[in-house]
């Protein structure tokens, strides 16, 4: 059986499925395929593992053919997934959770400490070698005794607010339920409401998947609920965040500063965003490390394996 997969990877997910006996073509571009690419590529295969860009739906099945079982994407998400087209084709779509959060944690928190104390800022400055120190140059924020809010207490944004409390952080979080076994274990507060996280909060990390109930959640009136003082970082997906209206919310200083790894047009940003001071800016890198990447590409090898050989995945997400 051909399983073909769409960019190469880290780690051993590649060698696990030559193992399994399958024949794996890898693309030779280091680069998202283009679209007609992608689907030339793809025709003949048992099994396509695919990265969040690939988009998979009923073109791509019927360019793969009738013999395709599973596609298993490189990434926790699958917004790129059509997963009523996939049902209906019985197409077994899998994702990869919990192998990335502590890198996207961890990220997460890279962003946070980076914006609140002006570290980008402050690096541009310092290349310039004409800097002096002063009591009142580049002052920043200190962690300790602020609200973290949490929006969407997942496994990312859990761990999120955990490392949160152990930096001395308040935490408050929404999300469709209160869990109060994680309250008890940290310290945390439910709030019922993101706007309720949104007025309280000093910094907000965003952890929510896109649905169509999450998309623009944060846009102009949500970003007025925020104190001015406010940090707002998201490491989840681009469109989750109002793009435009963030950048005149920086512009206006309605909130003091954003941290972001994903963007709403991807690579692409929104005209203005480039040239604000109260910004830091990564190109989706929240889950590389070393660590992650490998374990991603092994559990979506994983999927592969399990269900070209009649066993039920490891990982499926379904439609809701």
């Amino acid at each position: 059986m051909k399983v073909v997969v769409t960019r190469k990877i880290p780690g051993n997910g590649i060698k696990m499925l030559q193992e399994g006996g399958f024949e794996v073509v890898v693309s030779p571009q280091n680069r998202p395929l283009e679209r007609q690419e992608l689907l030339n590529f793809i025709q003949g295969a048992n099994g396509v593992l695919t990265q969040l860009q690939d988009k998979v739906n009923d073109e791509f099945i019927n360019s793969a053919g009738p013999q395709l079982k599973i596609v298993a994407n490189f990434a926790v998400g699958f917004d790129n997934f059509d997963l009523p087209s996939l049902s209906s084709h019985n197409i077994v779509a899998t994702n990869t959770p919990d192998v990335l959060t502590e890198a996207v944690a961890e990220h997460t928190f890279a962003l946070i400490l980076s914006i609140v104390r002006r570290v980008v800022e402050a690096y541009k400055i310092a290349l310039t070698q004409s800097f002096t120190f002063g009591p009142e140059v580049l002052l920043g924020m200190e962690l300790k005794g602020k609200t973290l809010g949490v929006l969407g207490l997942g496994r990312i944004g859990g761990r999120v607010a955990e490392i949160g409390k152990a930096l001395g952080m308040n935490v408050i979080y929404s999300d469709p339920k209160a869990n109060v076994e994680f309250e008890q274990k940290i310290g945390a507060s439910f709030k019922a409401t993101p706007e309720e996280v949104l007025k309280e909060a000093d910094v907000v990390s965003i952890h929510v998947p896109l649905l169509d109930s999450t998309k623009h959640l944060i846009n102009t009136e949500k970003l007025k609920i925020m104190k001015p003082t406010a940090y707002l970082v998201n490491t989840s997906r681009g469109l989750v965040v109002d793009e435009a209206a963030l950048v005149e919310a920086l512009k206006n200083k309605t909130i003091a500063g954003a941290a972001l790894d994903v963007f709403e047009n991807e690579p692409y940003l929104s005209p203005g965003l480039e040239l604000l001071d109260n910004v830091v800016l990564t190109p989706h890198i929240a889950s590389a490390t070393i660590e992650a990447r490998s374990a991603m590409g092994e559990l979506a090898a994983k999927n592969i394996i399990a269900v070209l050989s009649n066993q039920p995945p490891l990982t499926p997400v379904k439609a809701k």
